[in-house]
């Protein structure tokens, strides 16, 4: 029998802990090599701007759980979430940090559980409904980031306001990080990756350095647009699976067995 593989978790050093101790509740021999840093934005006045106009807005729309602390950490004193605004996300981590931040549940939406995937396009039939003439919509994102559901919103007439509440960049990764990232490198065949960002694979491109040959390596990518940055980098073992512990895991062992499908 093949010695499992060791799958290598690439999310924010702020995520990676809960999902470290899920997966390994699932039997996964995971590392965790952080390969986005969030740092707080460099200016607070645009976080601050964001709660000035909440009142007013029909949507808050977070990208990531990284969104919703670093709004939240800016939220004015007593300022409580108001009756006539949503907030949206896609992943069930963002959700539970909004729940965590005191959004009540019948303000939050999200795609489906069972959704193919969890995503801004799964997300847009249950805000497609409304009529978004003249309402305000805010994007609370980092720096950058796709913008496919703002463009959907001012379609339909919303006035859209994108706010960077806080920044993704490159990891300096300390001595442990570099000596699970070099093990990685030395023996591709028994290491996995697990993708949740198109731009962690620029990050690890940069911090890997030049003349890495990633036809052996393999990898679990949450959306198809990761698992096609993922083949353009040059790795061929590229399977799909929705953000959700346990289908990574049943990912990861189709990895051990070599069949290409999806999760």
């Amino acid at each position: 029998m093949p010695e499992p593989l060791t799958l290598l978790l690439t999310r924010p050093r702020e995520q990676a802990g809960a999902w470290q101790a899920r997966l390994a509740a699932l039997g996964v021999t995971v590392r965790t090599l952080p390969l986005i840093e969030i740092a707080a934005a460099a200016d607070r006045r645009p976080a601050e701007q964001a709660w000035r106009e909440l009142p007013q807005a029909r949507l808050a729309m977070f990208v990531s759980p990284n969104a919703v602390t670093h709004f939240f950490a800016a939220r004015p004193a007593g300022q409580v979430w108001p009756e006539g605004a949503l907030a949206a996300t896609v992943g069930p981590g963002s959700a539970q940090a909004l729940r965590e931040a005191g959004v009540p549940e019948t303000h939050i939406v999200q795609p489906p559980a069972d959704a193919a995937s969890l995503d801004s396009e799964h997300l847009w039939p249950l805000l497609a409904e409304q009529d978004w003439h003249g309402r305000l919509a805010l994007m609370l994102r980092g720096d950058g980031g796709r913008d496919w559901l703002a463009q959907r919103l001012r379609e339909r007439g919303a006035r859209v306001a994108e706010y960077g509440v806080y920044r993704r960049r490159c990891p300096t990764l300390d001595e442990a990080e570099r000596t699970t990232l070099d093990a990685a490198l030395a023996a591709p065949e028994q290491h996995v990756w697990l993708f949740s960002s198109a731009e962690a694979l620029d990050h690890l491109q940069t911090l890997a350095g030049a003349g890495i040959d990633w036809s052996r390596a393999s990898a679990i990518a949450t959306h198809q647009r990761i698992a096609e940055r993922a083949r353009r980098l040059g790795l061929v073992h590229v399977v799909l699976a929705r953000p959700d512990a346990a289908a990574v895991a049943r990912a990861l062992l189709a990895l051990q067995e070599r069949p290409l499908q999806s999760f």
